[in-house]
């Protein structure tokens, strides 16, 4: 079957090249939803901007590191504390965000005074921490303030900090996709291999693409823990700016999140002969899978081995459980963009679920070729979807549960259909094996929560016949 033009799409006919529904029996090669592309004008859109994902996503998930944002405070507020991501650091990563708080006269006649001036008041009123991420946002990129130099200025006067300048406004990109890349290309260019780590194991890995939402990073640790394995630096889950300045020395990057930060194990690779390893943690048999693949590289096969076998005796019971009241549930998911191909097949494998709906924020066509390849006949992908084709989606498939962000959630919870925050998470950690039985757990209350059924029904009195006549 060719792409899908929506019925309310038919006065966009472009947006048929970003729906695509699956059947058997065709090359999806030669029908891959058009992605990593500019938003269609006249239609609305749930995409955050380059800036939010370098911000939000990466940078600001470091536990030792001020986050400065070089632009109206309204572009600090809106990525701050809106993701899960914990840290053993007290927590300062949740607890504060920096801004130059830009006004309009700031915008007439530079910034460039205004960022010197909260780089210093920042490290005066937190003089335990000596690292920043500086980031331009839109308005400081157009009238092009010059944050490299400001930041030389402040590291000279001050050689016991380190600043990272991220210039990655939010129209740099169609997508957070862009700040992804930009970060990752340039901590590679200006941080890595300036700082020697301890090495305490012959086995060492960067993890990387791993945010620490609600412990994942803490549940996969324990794992390299056991394994003798010494993780260099979590990139960026609960780790140090200067854990990630240290990439240079791990033996292989082991990569989860593809999208948000394959870009650096490339760069690791090229510049310093690291290999790249790509798991997947979220899902009982792909996590077994994983497990298998970082054992196999260091040659401590019979470890892992005793490891899945240990886990899986503690969780398998608990997910089979769960499995024997979800099989046959259906699901939509709604995220970002490799979320989809982590998460198709691990529900339906391991939790009996059918996947019939996937829209994708950011994914770029490579991500759809993994998804589509991943996914079932009859299943619905689309690219940069928008609320009326949700609507008409989830009319069309019925969605038993959704796995999306709240932004989403809030509005199909008006639809009386639950949803699981695939962003946050409802009742985490997600990843490994603990985690997917945590999953399995948020998706049988969410679907046989007996409150659903009372949401969806009118319990006002009805009107009197004769009212209503007289109404009319």
């Amino acid at each position: 079957m060719p792409l899908v033009l929506l019925d309310c799409d038919k006065v966009i006919p472009e947006r048929e090249k970003h729906v695509y529904l699956k059947v058997d029996g065709e090359d999806t090669r030669d029908y891959l939803p058009l992605a990593n592309v500019a938003t269609i004008p006249g239609t609305l859109s749930e995409r955050g901007c380059s800036f939010c994902g370098a911000k939000l996503v990466i940078g600001g998930v470091l536990k030792d590191t001020i986050q400065m944002i070089h632009g109206p405070i309204g572009c600090a507020y809106n990525t701050w504390h809106t993701k899960r991501y914990p840290s053993d650091g007290d927590n300062f990563q949740l607890k504060y965000v920096m801004s130059t708080d830009m006004k309009e006269s700031n915008i007439v006649f530079g910034g460039d005074k205004r960022l010197y001036a909260s780089i210093i008041e920042a490290f005066d009123e937190m003089p335990h921490i000596k690292r920043m991420i500086v980031y331009t946002t839109c308005p400081t990129a157009l009238i092009g303030d010059d944050i490299k130099a400001v930041v030389k200025k402040v590291m000279a006067e001050r050689p016991d900090v380190d600043i990272f300048t991220v210039e990655c406004p939010g129209f740099a990109g169609v997508s957070q996709s862009k700040g992804h890349h930009v970060l990752n290309i340039g901590w590679v260019n200006d941080k890595v291999g300036q700082v020697e780590p301890k090495i305490t194991s012959k086995y060492t890995m960067n993890f990387i693409g791993d945010y620490n939402i609600q412990g994942d990073t803490y549940l996969l640790q324990k794992y390299w823990d056991r394994l003798g394995i010494q993780v260099i630096a979590h990139f960026t889950g609960n780790a140090t700016y200067d854990d990630c300045r240290s990439m240079h020395r791990a033996q292989v990057s082991v990569v989860n999140c593809a999208r948000s930060a394959g870009y650096i194990a490339n760069e690791l690779m090229k510049r310093y002969g690291i290999p790249r390893l790509d798991i997947d943690s979220w899902g009982f048999n792909y996590m077994a899978e994983g497990i298998r693949k970082v054992c196999t590289f260091f040659g401590i096969e019979k470890k892992g081995e005793e490891l899945i076998a240990e886990e899986t005796a503690k969780w398998k019971p608990k997910l089979d459980w769960y499995k024997e009241r979800l099989r046959g549930k259906k699901m939509a998911i709604w995220t970002g963009g490799p979320r989809l191909w982590h998460w198709t097949k691990s529900v339906e494998d391991d939790l009996g679920i059918e996947v019939v709906a996937m829209s994708s924020k950011f994914g770029h066509q490579e991500d759809f070729e993994k998804i589509i390849a991943r996914g079932r006949s009859g299943t619905y992908y689309l690219d940069d979807a928008n609320e009326l084709e949700f609507f008409e989606i989830l009319e069309k498939v019925k969605p038993d549960v959704i796995f999306t962000g709240p932004r989403v959630g809030d509005l199909v919870k008006k639809l009386h259909i639950p949803y699981i925050n695939g962003h946050g998470y409802h009742n985490g950690p997600y990843m490994g094996f603990e985690g997917f039985v945590n999953l399995a757990r948020d998706f049988y209350n969410a679907t046989s929560n007996p409150l659903l059924k009372l949401a969806a029904t009118d319990i006002r009195e009805p009107e009197p016949k004769e009212k209503l006549e007289a109404a009319e």
